[in-house]
C-alpha cells in the first residue's frame, strides 16, 4: 500500500511539473506575440512594460541597444515597424528562463529612410520575474538564405 501511495504521489508531481512547463511555454509565446504587436506600435509604456532595465537589444548589423535605446528608437519612429511576422518560433524553458528563437518578417518605414523589407532569424531571451516573463536579450542575425539545388 505504501509503494502505491509513494508512486502516487510521485505521478502526481510529475504532472503538475510538466503542466507547469507547458504554462510557461504558453505564457511566454503570450509574451512574445505583445512584444511584436508592441514593436510595430511603438507604444512606449507596452514596451518598457515588456523589458527588463538590463535589456541588452543586439541587431543584426552588430550595433547593441540598451533598454533606452531601444525605447527610444521605436517610440520616436527612428526604427519603425508596419509588419513584423514571425515564423518557425520554438520555445525552450530552463528553470526561470525561456529560449525563444524565430524567423522575423518586417516592413520598415524608419524615419528619414526610404520603405524597406527585414528578413532575420532572432534570438530572445526571457526571465521570469516574479510571475511576468520580461525580456533581457535579443539578437538578430541575417537570415541564411537556402541554397538552390542544383
Amino acid at each position: 500500500m505504501i509503494k502505491k501511495l509513494i508512486f502516487a504521489i510521485g505521478f502526481m508531481m510529475a504532472i503538475s511539473i510538466s503542466a507547469q512547463k507547458i504554462s510557461d511555454k504558453e505564457a511566454v509565446n503570450a509574451v512574445a506575440e505583445k512584444f511584436r504587436l508592441a514593436m510595430i506600435s511603438g507604444e512606449k509604456s507596452d514596451l518598457e512594460s515588456l523589458i527588463l532595465p538590463e535589456l541588452t537589444y543586439g541587431h543584426s548589423g552588430g550595433h547593441i541597444d540598451d533598454a533606452r535605446e531601444f525605447v527610444e528608437k521605436l517610440a520616436s519612429k527612428k526604427s519603425d515597424f508596419v509588419t513584423i511576422n514571425i515564423t518557425n518560433q520554438t520555445v525552450s524553458i530552463v528553470g526561470n528562463t525561456a529560449i525563444v528563437r524565430h524567423h522575423f518578417y518586417a516592413t520598415t518605414a524608419d524615419a528619414g529612410k526610404a520603405p524597406g523589407d527585414v528578413t532575420l532569424d532572432i534570438l530572445l531571451v526571457w526571465v521570469k520575474v516574479k510571475n511576468d516573463w520580461k525580456l533581457l536579450a535579443r539578437q538578430a542575425v541575417k537570415a541564411v538564405k537556402a541554397e538552390k539545388k542544383k
